[in-house]
């Protein structure tokens, strides 16, 4: 019980934070461009409700998951994160490939599966983003410098160049 009161204060704080930073998108109202303005101040008024409701109607007694679960989303929290610094220097195809593979993998542990999941996906949103949804960006695949590499996997090191 009281971890969802935590939890919800938490969440509370976090959007009303984002609310504020919302509030300083610069919009021209009178070009109707008040939209980029708009959806964040939406997502932020949801997020706010939703913690309201987990503050004053806890749950009586939550089942919290093995620690094995949580070993779980910390190693995919940590591949999504390589794998955003890597898209730059990579490109599409081979960051998406380990990503998808890796987080198969830890859903059912058959490596031939997770495999083929991994190339399928990689190759299936490479065509649909470039050619079904004519996503012009998108760069299959980098060969990639020392440096870039250097630079991307800096990102990760807290207090490293950037």
């Amino acid at each position: 019980m009281a971890s969802d009161r935590i939890f919800g204060l938490i969440t509370l704080i976090t959007a009303v934070a984002y609310i504020a930073a919302a509030t300083q998108i610069q919009t021209n109202f009178f070009s109707g461009e008040f939209l980029p303005k708009l959806f964040p101040l939406l997502i932020g008024a949801v997020a706010a409700i939703c913690s309201l409701v987990l503050v004053f109607k806890p749950d009586p007694d939550p089942e919290w998951p093995a620690s094995r679960t949580f070993v779980s989303m910390g190693i995919a929290v940590f591949v999504l994160a390589v794998y955003a610094v890597m898209l730059s220097p990579l490109g599409f195809l081979l960051p998406t490939m380990f990503a998808a593979g890796i987080l198969s993998f830890q859903i059912s542990l058959r490596i031939g599966p997770a495999i083929l999941s991994g190339l399928g996906l990689a190759v299936g949103l490479f065509v649909l983003f470039k050619y079904a949804l004519g996503l012009g960006n998108i760069v299959a695949y980098r060969i990639p410098t020392v440096e870039k590499l250097w630079n991307a996997i800096t990102v990760l090191i807290p207090f490293v160049g950037h």
